[in-house]
């Protein structure tokens, strides 16, 4: 999960996924929707592919990649917890606070 996170921290390789994401694409046509060259876009490619993020498959000289949905749907679930679970600390923290404020209101009157 934290190669995946890592991966994504970079905002060209998140251009990247959001292009493969619904077909396959070669590496040059990736380069040029993104104005880079192709050897950086194959270098991308590559942190994409060690966090499972992209697969790639060759067809004659050329390699196509695609996302890959199984990865990142893991990834979005890992999210959605950490979010879901950040959320509910800090409304229990909130309503600790406020029932902490009720207490001491009522033992001053």
């Amino acid at each position: 999960m934290d190669t995946a996170l890592r991966a994504l921290a970079e905002p060209r390789r998140r251009e990247i996924l959001r292009l493969v994401w619904d077909r396959e694409r070669a590496v040059g046509e990736i380069a040029a929707s993104v104005g880079v060259s192709q050897p950086a876009v194959s270098q991308h490619l590559q942190v994409l592919r060690e966090a499972h993020l992209v697969s790639d498959r060759r067809d004659g000289a050329r390699r196509l990649y695609r996302a890959r949905p199984d990865t990142v749907q893991a990834l979005r679930e890992f999210l959605d917890d950490y979010w879901t679970s950040g959320l509910s600390q800090l409304r229990d923290a909130a309503e600790a606070a406020e029932q902490s404020k009720r207490s001491k209101r009522r033992r001053e009157h």
